[in-house]
């Protein structure tokens, strides 16, 4: 068996067909190389091109926010008290005085009395001005807030400013609609650190969430300015506000936390 099997391995070698199939095969091997290597450049090429935009386009969208803090207690470093002397009143008396006062006399109708007028001299007006150093107690807090959002106006930013904002139902083509509302405590405590939430209606059903914002005391509201960009195209579109969306804070109310609002966006 062993004779056998050398003598037809031999054979094969020696086959004059055997040359041709081999040098096809090194040639079609050589083919695809080429072929493999040409591809990979072409797709090197194409992701440095069209990949970029491909991933901004699906990528999540850019929020503009701006914000203004306003607390319920203002301090007040310029009190003025301002006292003024009344000037002087004039008094008239009727008769003369006598060491035994004076009298009315009643029994003869037709004696004729004299009348003296007396006015006193007007003191000098005297106004003086006090300032009052100090600012408002704080509230004393108890029980728990309340937080309660509106939704004042919508429209677009003109800019990239959150200070540009333009009040509209219906955003321009290219423009970035955006919105403006304010979230205040109106309970009876402090809420301590939270955040908020903003849907707004972009091309990847994005959903903002806020880093940690101020405590609010029982009266103080922020409003702010949210824009953004890559968004959808249509009519009533929804943009909705919830505060406390995660529930950090517990609160009186939360029936309160959200607010939103329709606007048009016009494509191209």
């Amino acid at each position: 068996m062993w004779y056998i099997s050398t003598y037809i391995m031999n054979t094969y070698a020696t086959t004059p067909t055997s040359l041709p199939r081999q040098t096809a095969i090194k040639i079609l091997a050589v083919i695809g190389f080429v072929a493999l290597i040409g591809t990979g450049m072409w797709l090197a090429v194409y992701s440095t091109q069209f990949v970029p935009s491909v991933i901004n386009r699906i990528g999540e969208a850019t929020v503009y926010l701006g914000s203004v803090f306003t607390p319920q207690h203002t301090s007040n470093n310029n009190l003025s008290v301002i006292p003024v002397t009344p000037t002087a009143s004039t008094t008239i008396s009727f008769g003369e005085a006598s060491s035994t006062g004076s009298k009315m006399p009643v029994k003869h109708p037709t004696t004729m009395y004299r009348t003296k007028r007396i006015t006193t001299t007007a003191g000098t007006k005297e106004d003086t001005v006090y300032q009052m150093k100090g600012s408002v107690g704080t509230p004393s807090l108890y029980g728990l807030p309340d937080f309660v959002t509106t939704i004042d106006a919508i429209g677009y930013l003109a800019t990239t400013s959150a200070d540009s904002f333009v009040a509209s139902s219906t955003v321009p083509t290219g423009s970035r609609p955006a919105v403006r509302f304010t979230i205040k405590n109106i309970g009876t405590n402090a809420t301590g650190p939270w955040r908020f939430s903003a849907l707004i209606p972009t091309q990847t059903a994005y959903i903002y969430q806020s880093q940690p914002q101020q405590s609010l005391n029982p009266g103080d509201s922020i409003d702010y300015t949210l824009g953004f960009d890559q968004a959808n195209k249509g009519a009533n579109e929804t943009i909705s506000i919830t505060a406390n969306f995660d529930h950090a804070v517990v609160e009186s109310n939360t029936n309160n936390d959200s607010a939103s609002a329709q606007i048009t966006i016009l494509g191209n």
